[in-house]
């Protein structure tokens, strides 16, 4: 059966449970820090890097609010934002912020240097590139500016007009980060090559999951062979996997393709499925919790052409979630030793390759795998270490 494509923004998480953070002496502000996140959009992993930050900043002992866009989201952004209020002290104040620049900046600007003032916050945590605008540009003196990309500005295609339009403003804007609080090893990378500048303090913070979500998901009876989690566009290789399904059931592989989520190319990539004969083969679901959805899949495909440090990604390796994906951004670091399996981004005949392998290699071989990448992902990726590592990267500022 084929579900009705549906459009809107991811659900929340459910929030994983507050988490203590044991700070080393070194991290220790030796005061109840004031912080405000700033960012635009309450959907996706960034969102979830910043409900995970508020909860274990809150539970060790500091005060913290968020300032981010009122006009995306919905009703899912309001319910999250709900669940969380009683982990911000300092609330919500949410203003209308465009994706791209625009003269309302300023208006929005404005909005954050008047909650700066009156929460009195000692520190200003900008995430994503328009965060990280208002953050480190907001007029007021003061607070330590934290920024986080979240890949965005970063994963342009080095060389373009656009790519060099915005290495020139995040150097600029490299002028007034305290700190820079990076999620992969990949995006620092890209700003020493192509933001560059005078050297600023900086830390790499890997993003971090739940011990919760290491439990196994299974797979349920009749499951789909593939499936994929995240935006619907065509930034995330959809093409290509779309061209992939194609040629694998010409081969006479009858493969079938769970789809979860939205986006702005839902309706360009629904035709390209009717093109390439594959539409009937696909079912489409909208947004929804990510774990129930592993379970239905076999393999999941992640064919991104660029990522910073996916949480989808995370989140599949912890629940032993059999992977393909493509070996881009930060996603080798996830994979750690086990990156020699990616495949390279834009290759049909590759992704292919590795998804036929995959389904072909015996059950015991493949969940063995899983379970090892898991184990890895445990060691690395904490959501406490997460915690700690901000915590440190704030202190070292201040």
């Amino acid at each position: 059966m084929v579900a009705t494509l549906a459009p809107g923004l991811a659900p929340p998480r459910p929030l994983p449970e507050a988490q203590t953070v044991d700070l080393p002496d070194p991290c220790r502000s030796g005061e109840s820090l004031r912080i405000l996140h700033v960012f635009r959009a309450p959907v996706g992993g960034l969102f979830r890097h910043v409900v995970d930050l508020t909860r274990i900043q809150a539970a060790a002992g500091h005060r913290v609010g968020i300032v981010c866009d009122s006009n995306t989201g919905g009703e899912r952004a309001e319910k999250a934002l709900a669940e969380l209020a009683p982990h911000l002290a300092l609330g919500v104040k949410r203003l209308p912020m465009r994706r791209n620049p625009h003269p309302s900046d300023v208006a929005a600007l404005m909005g954050v240097r008047e909650r700066v003032r009156e929460t009195g916050a000692t520190v200003l945590h900008g995430h994503g590139a328009k965060g990280g605008v208002y953050a480190r540009l907001c007029p007021v003196s003061g607070p330590i500016r934290a920024y986080t990309p979240h890949g965005g500005s970063y994963n342009y295609r080095p060389g373009t007009a656009l790519h060099r339009l915005y290495m020139g403003i995040e150097r600029g804007l490299a002028r007034t980060t305290d700190v820079f609080l990076f999620e992969s090893e990949f995006v620092a990378a890209r700003h020493r090559t192509y933001a560059g500048g005078r050297e600023r303090l900086a830390r790499i913070v890997h993003n971090g999951i739940a011990e919760s979500e290491f439990e196994p998901v299974g797979t349920v009876a009749a499951a789909f062979d593939l499936v994929y989690v995240g935006e619907l566009r065509e930034a995330k290789g959809l093409p290509i996997l779309l061209r992939a399904l194609s040629r694998l059931r010409k081969e006479g592989r009858p493969l079938s393709l769970l789809m979860v989520g939205s986006g702005p190319d839902t309706e360009s990539l629904t035709a390209l499925a009717g093109e390439l004969g594959v539409r009937d083969a696909i079912a489409f679901e909208p947004p929804q919790p990510i774990r129930p959805v592993l379970g239905r899949g076999r393999v999941m495909v992640v064919p991104s052409l660029a990522e910073s440090l996916p949480y989808v990604v995370l989140e599949a390796a912890a629940a032993c979630q059999p992977l393909v994906a493509t070996n881009v951004g930060g996603i080798p670091e996830i994979f750690g030793a086990f990156s020699g399996c990616l495949v390279p981004p834009r290759d049909v005949d590759a992704l292919g390759g590795a998804i036929a392998r995959i389904l072909d290699e015996p059950a015991e071989t493949r969940d063995g795998r899983a379970k090892a990448l898991s184990d890895s992902v445990r060691t690395r990726f904490s959501m406490s270490r997460m915690g700690a590592d901000v915590l440190c990267g704030y202190a070292a500022a201040l």
